[in-house]
């Protein structure tokens, strides 16, 4: 009995400071993680460097590949006259997170995963991507945005790509412009917010014990948001996939 006292005792007094456990813990000085340097503004190295065009390359086959299953799907929704027979709001929403959750798996330790100028955009702006790489890149999702779209229209045959509206965005009736572009901002922040904080290697030290895949919660608010704004817009928070739809298909939707 004694030795059992003797053992709780020195159990008790083992530490003489109280652990800070929780958010306390994260404002201790000593850092469990290494904070990213900050990249340069120019960076006139990338134009020599192999990596630098593979990466752009990696963000236009995933672009064109995200939106050709992604277009395809919503063209073969909008195409039967009873929504029954097709995949319905929540198909078309989980072909486009399923397919972000894919590609972003795929080619996140090429070229980051981005797939999407606004994420982009705001990478370059937190100092994580040099202007140099982010003007690529966005240019090279474009790129693929467009080409993807011409091959659709090439699939489905001119006259019925026109009559479906070649997948192209537009606020939808009973809805005002201002309405749209409010749901569109709302849902790009929700998409950018997620990338920053799947991607945080704060995060990444300190919950290092919760397995996470970060591409899982990315492919997820994609799905989440396109729920949400399919009905006002037709869900757009891709710069690129707006722009390449809207190029191809090159008319005014009413």
């Amino acid at each position: 009995m004694e030795d059992k006292e003797e053992d709780v005792r020195l159990g008790a007094n083992r530490f003489s400071e109280r652990q800070p456990i929780g958010t306390a813990a994260q404002s201790q000085d000593d850092k469990d993680y290494t904070e990213p340097p900050q990249a340069p503004l120019f960076e006139p190295s990338d134009f020599t460097s192999w990596s630098f065009y593979r990466a752009g390359i990696a963000e236009f086959v995933a672009t064109f590949l995200f939106l050709y299953i992604s277009v395809l799907t919503v063209m073969g929704f909008l195409k039967e006259p009873t929504k029954c027979k097709t995949v319905g709001i929540q198909g078309i929403a989980w072909a486009f997170g399923g397919m972000i959750f894919a590609l972003v798996y795929c080619t996140a330790g090429i070229s980051g995963g981005h797939i999407n100028p606004a994420v982009t955009f705001g990478l370059f702006l937190a100092g994580k991507l040099s202007l140099t790489r982010a003007v690529f890149y966005m240019v090279m999702q474009c790129l693929g945005a467009i080409c993807v779209a011409g091959v659709v229209k090439g699939f489905m045959g001119k006259s019925r790509y026109g009559t479906l509206g070649g997948g192209a965005n537009a606020v939808n009736h009973g809805y005002t412009k201002g309405d749209g572009l409010g749901a569109e901002i709302v849902g790009t922040f929700v998409l950018v917010y997620t990338v920053f904080s799947a991607t945080d290697a704060k995060r990444s030290a300190r919950d290092s014990h919760v397995p996470i895949l970060a591409p899982l919660p990315i492919g997820f608010a994609v799905f989440l948001v396109h729920l949400a704004t399919i009905p006002i817009t037709g869900t757009g928070i891709n710069p690129a996939r707006s722009l390449g739809a809207v190029i191809i298909f090159d008319k005014e939707k009413g």
